[in-house]
């Protein structure tokens, strides 16, 4: 997994950043260990988005892409009202794969919260394997 500073400018990472509500921690007033999966997801998403192809459209154009694999690596706890921001990186790109790598940062603690990654296959609307364009995939690339 590519790892980063976190005031780094690499052009590949795409940063979201989200504020920590009372709603994703748990009782010792930190993030419940499940919400990483969804930060992950956000972050995914965001990074997307920001190359021009969102979930809306996705699935307009009759494709899925499920997690196939998850992990995530605890490093120190995010807190209720911390800023967090979220790096995602493509990882691998294929036709029929997506590959994610996740970092999550407080920079007002200047702490490394989290790692993690995610895999994903394209599928069609009937849930079976399907290729995706090569037009789409370079521009999930970021080639475009």
């Amino acid at each position: 997994m590519p790892t980063s500073d976190p005031d780094d400018s690499h052009n590949d990472w795409h940063d979201h950043p989200i504020r920590i509500c009372y709603r994703d921690t748990d009782q010792m007033g930190m993030v419940y260990y499940g919400n990483y999966f969804t930060f992950m997801e956000i972050g995914r998403v965001e990074l997307l988005r920001a190359r021009g192809w969102s979930y809306h459209g996705m699935e307009a154009d009759g494709i899925r892409i499920p997690v196939i694999h998850a992990s995530c690596d605890y490093r120190n706890p995010a807190l209720y009202d911390d800023l967090i921001r979220i790096r995602t990186f493509l990882t691998r790109s294929t036709r029929v794969r997506l590959e994610f790598a996740y970092e999550i940062y407080c920079d007002e603690r200047s702490q490394l919260l989290a790692t993690g990654e995610t895999k994903h296959v394209f599928l069609d609307m009937d849930n079976a394997v399907t290729r995706i364009g090569r037009d789409v995939l370079r521009r999930i690339a970021g080639q475009d």
